[in-house]
C-alpha cells in the first residue's frame, strides 16, 4: 500500500513566489477509501431498491392473509344480523368474480380447488348463522362454498407460481426481478374489472387476484423462453464465445450460434413473442428480432428473405424467414442470438435445457411439489442412515 500511495509534493510558482503543497500517504488512502465506499453504496442502493420492490409485493400478500384471518365467523354473523340485503349483494359480487376467474384459469384448477384451510371457520359460520338467522342459512352455505373455492384456487395459483419460479431459476433467469419489473409496469389488476372502486371485499378474494396475476406473469415469461431450434440444421459450426474471426483472423467475441444450411431453408421462431424488427441491421444483414416479454429477445441474422413483419404475434415454430448469406457472412447460415435486458447470453443454455425444464414445470404442480418433497425426505433418510 505504501508503494501505491507515496508522499507527494507539488510546487507552484506565482508572481515570483514559490509555494509547495504536501499530500501525505494517509490523506491519499483516505480519499481513495471514501471513493470506494461511495461507489459501493450506490451499487448496494440500486440492488436494495430492486429487492425492496419484490419484497413489498410479498409483504402485501402476507398482510392480506393476516387480514383474512380477522374476517372471523363472528363478524360474518353480525353482518347477517345487521343487513341481509347487503350480504346478498356482497355474495353476488363474489359470485361474479368467481365466474370471471373461471374464464381465465385452466380446467384442472377446478380439481385443485376443493380443499380449503378455512373449513372449520366456514362450518362454524354456517352453524351460527343457521341458528341465529334461519332465513339466511342458504346464503351462509353459498358463502362457505365460495370461500372453499377461492382459497383452493389461490393455493393452486401459488403452486403453479412456485413451479414457474423453479423453471426460470433453472434457466438462469431471476423470477424475483421479473416480478418486480412486472409490478413497475402494472396498470391495474383483475379485481378492478369485477369490483367497483371503493368496494370492500374479503381479503381472500384480493389475495386470489394477486396470486393469479403472479402466476400469469411467470407463466407468460416461460412461454417466451427460447425452447425450439430455429432451423432444421442438426449441426452448429460456430458456438457462443471467443473465436477466430473469419474476416480478420483475430480473436473476437461471437455472441450467438451459427447454424449452417442451404439458402432458402426455413427459419423458425424459437418461442412465442411479438416481431419488433424486420430489415437490414449492420453486419447481421437481413435480420428479424422477436420480443418475448420481460426483457427476453431473440435475433435471427443473415436471412435471404422475410416471412414476418413488425407487430406479428408468433408461436414457437412459426416460419419467420429463410437462411441466407447477407451482411457480414462467408456462406449461407443462420446467426441466432438470445438477449436478456439487452445483454447477449449463450443460446445453447436455453435450447438444451428449456424443453426438459418446461416439461417438468407444466406437470401437475401439486403432484410435482409432492414428488420433490418425497425425494428430499428420502435423501434425508439415507443421509441419517
Amino acid at each position: 500500500m505504501e508503494l501505491w500511495f507515496p508522499e507527494r509534493e507539488f510546487f507552484m510558482r506565482s508572481h515570483g513566489q514559490v509555494r509547495f503543497i504536501k499530500i501525505s500517504s494517509r490523506l491519499q488512502k483516505t480519499v481513495v477509501a471514501l471513493t470506494l465506499i461511495v461507489a459501493l453504496a450506490v451499487i448496494a442502493g440500486m440492488g436494495t431498491m430492486s429487492f425492496l420492490q419484490w419484497r413489498s409485493s410479498v409483504e402485501r400478500v402476507s398482510l392480506l392473509e393476516r387480514e383474512a384471518d380477522v374476517a372471523t365467523s363472528e363478524e360474518r354473523l353480525n353482518a347477517y344480523r345487521a343487513n341481509l340485503g347487503e350480504v346478498t349483494q356482497d355474495l353476488e359480487k363474489r359470485q361474479d368474480f368467481i365466474e370471471e376467474m373461471m374464464k381465465v384459469v385452466p380446467a384442472d384448477a377446478i380439481q385443485e380447488s376443493t380443499v380449503t384451510d378455512s373449513a372449520d371457520e366456514t362450518a362454524d359460520m354456517v352453524e351460527k348463522v343457521s341458528m341465529a338467522v334461519p332465513e339466511a342459512a342458504a346464503l351462509a352455505k353459498i358463502e362457505a362454498r365460495q370461500l372453499v373455492f377461492v382459497e383452493g384456487l389461490t393455493r393452486y395459483a401459488d403452486n403453479r407460481s412456485k413451479q414457474a419460479m423453479w423453471a426460470l431459476n433453472e434457466l438462469g433467469l431471476d423470477p424475483k426481478q421479473i416480478l418486480a419489473n412486472a409490478e413497475k409496469s402494472a396498470r391495474g389488476g383483475p379485481l378492478e374489472a369485477v369490483f367497483g372502486d371503493g368496494d370492500e371485499i374479503d381479503p381472500r378474494f384480493e389475495r386470489l387476484g394477486l396470486s393469479l396475476a403472479r402466476m400469469a406473469t411467470l407463466e407468460e415469461t416461460l412461454e417466451g423462453v427460447p425452447q425450439l431450434r430455429p432451423t432444421d440444421a442438426a449441426a452448429i459450426n460456430s458456438s457462443y464465445g471467443y473465436r477466430r474471426d473469419p474476416f480478420t483472423g483475430r480473436a473476437a467475441m461471437h455472441r450467438g450460434l451459427d447454424f449452417p444450411g442451404a439458402t432458402g431453408a426455413p427459419i423458425y421462431a424459437a418461442a412465442r413473442g411479438t416481431v419488433t424488427f424486420v430489415g437490414r441491421k449492420g453486419g447481421y444483414g437481413n435480420a428479424v428480432e422477436i420480443s418475448h416479454g420481460q426483457g427476453l429477445l431473440t435475433r435471427y441474422g443473415h436471412m435471404s428473405r422475410f416471412e414476418a413483419k413488425v407487430g406479428d404475434r408468433v408461436e414457437a415454430g412459426t416460419v419467420i424467414g429463410a437462411i441466407g448469406s447477407t451482411g457480414r457472412s462467408t456462406g449461407p447460415h443462420l446467426h441466432f442470438e438470445v438477449r436478456v435486458n439487452g445483454t447477449a447470453v449463450n443460446p445453447r443454455t436455453f435450447l438444451e435445457l428449456a424443453p426438459d425444464v418446461l416439461k417438468k414445470a407444466r406437470r401437475n404442480p401439486t403432484a410435482a411439489a409432492a414428488q420433490r418433497a418425497g425425494a428430499a425426505r428420502s435423501a434425508e433418510g439415507k443421509s441419517r442412515g
